[in-house]
């Protein structure tokens, strides 16, 4: 236990037998369950990580190969099962430093945010073992998702070292979140619609000796989606549907904006056109606004915890 509180290490595992046991082993004293999902791996990862002799690992295989997301939400909700309190992702093939992991876990703790996630781009320092391109990667994606997720503080989306609050997890129903590599973003989306407060976390990066399954032509276009999903489906639910009036109309202005601006163009009336673009275009730029100005902030009254 930390400060009183069930903690919780959900770990995602696909061919991890070279690192599986040393994410166990280093595992701090403070983690009361480690539950590990082998996403049907073709090696021995449940073997070894069964084997470990510690009583806190519970291992669940999956039968279908299901991405990263998958196998998180299903750690997810065998930390829920266990009473834990708070849960937080390491990675099956060791990147998330346990030396890191009171400073992660502490905001949470205290009650005044309901999701920390560390950042490695905070300095050069933080990011110092990462590769380039990835550092370039995560700069990008990084500027594209505050929009995205409306967290506009927040960077380094894809940093899957993070803490949650096992009470949030069923607050935002984290079980309809996508599966694959854009769980984090579709994460972070998700708790924004619920007005939840979340903080980054200085924490270098820790590459060593594993190779990267990503693939990026798949990994780019299924992020490009999502974000495209998640920002319309945000707006729907979190705006419109809450009847927040400004937003409602500007939206509402810029479909009529842009439809007139089509319907414009197909009658050869440019000008016009363009005007109903700029019209269509400002009414977006002003939800935009409106939905920086509305991002949740640290909760005035700490939130407190569910008895274990």
């Amino acid at each position: 236990m930390y400060k009183g509180l069930r903690i919780a290490a959900v770990v995602p595992a696909h061919n991890e037998a070279a690192h599986i046991k040393e994410v166990i082993v280093t595992m701090p004293d403070i983690v009361d369950v480690i539950a590990i999902t082998d996403d049907l791996s073709s090696d021995e990862t449940s073997e070894i990580a069964r084997s470990s002799g510690d009583a806190r690992v519970i291992v669940t295989r999956h039968e279908k190969n299901t991405g990263v997301g998958g196998a998180i939400k299903t750690a997810h909700s065998i930390a829920l099962q266990q009473k834990c309190q708070i849960n937080v992702v390491f990675a099956g093939d060791g990147q998330m430093d346990p030396d890191y992991l009171t400073r992660l876990l502490d905001p949470v703790v205290e009650g005044r945010y309901g999701y920390a996630k560390g950042n490695r781009l905070f300095s050069r320092t933080s990011h110092s073992g990462m590769p380039g391109y990835r550092v370039f990667g995560n700069y990008v994606l990084s500027y594209m998702h505050k929009a995205v997720s409306g967290y506009w503080h927040i960077s380094d989306p894809q940093n899957g070292y993070t803490a949650i609050r096992a009470d949030i997890l069923n607050e935002i129903n984290y079980e309809t979140i996508s599966g694959g590599y854009e769980f984090e973003n579709d994460l972070l989306s998700r708790l924004n619609e619920f007005d939840i407060p979340v903080i980054d976390v200085e924490i270098p990066a820790r590459y060593r000796d594993e190779v990267s399954d990503i693939k990026l032509t798949t990994v780019i276009p299924a992020l490009l989606k999502n974000f495209v999903v998640s920002y319309w489906g945000r707006m729907l639910r979190k705006h419109v549907l809450r009847n927040r009036i400004i937003p409602c109309v500007l939206l509402l202005l810029s479909a009529v904006g842009l439809g007139a601006a089509v319907i414009k163009i197909a009658q050869t009336h440019f000008v016009a056109s363009a005007l109903f673009f700029v019209l269509s275009a400002c009414s977006l730029s002003g939800v935009s606004i409106y939905d920086f100005l509305s991002e949740p902030k640290s909760w005035s009254q700490p939130r407190t915890f569910d008895q274990a």
